[in-house]
């Protein structure tokens, strides 16, 4: 069954613009819907997840990453557990949607 959670997000690397977050989901799981103010990057390091995006569904494996727009309304799925890192503005704002 799939259910909708907060994934596990680590700190990895603060700087005075830019921070680097691990995030972390179990097989299955979906983040909420949800956009942000800012630009950043999601770099898959193990396992895949599926990205919503743009009515797009793109898969992610270890090694790849993707660009998500300022504004633009996306959702993760975690298709086996998996581990990404999410580089972004320090004073990136998300909103999240149900």
């Amino acid at each position: 069954m799939e259910k909708t959670v907060i994934p596990t997000v680590t700190e990895l690397a603060i700087g005075t613009k830019y921070a680097a977050k691990q995030m972390a989901a179990k097989a299955g799981e979906w983040m909420p819907s949800h956009h942000a103010n800012l630009e950043s990057v999601l770099f898959i390091f193990e396992g895949k997840c599926l990205v919503k995006m743009d009515g797009e569904e793109i898969i992610l494996k270890p090694g790849e990453a993707i660009v998500i727009p300022p504004m633009v309304k996306h959702q993760i799925k975690a298709v086996t557990d998996y581990k990404g890192i999410h580089f972004m503005p320090k004073d990136i704002k998300f909103e999240f949607f149900k």
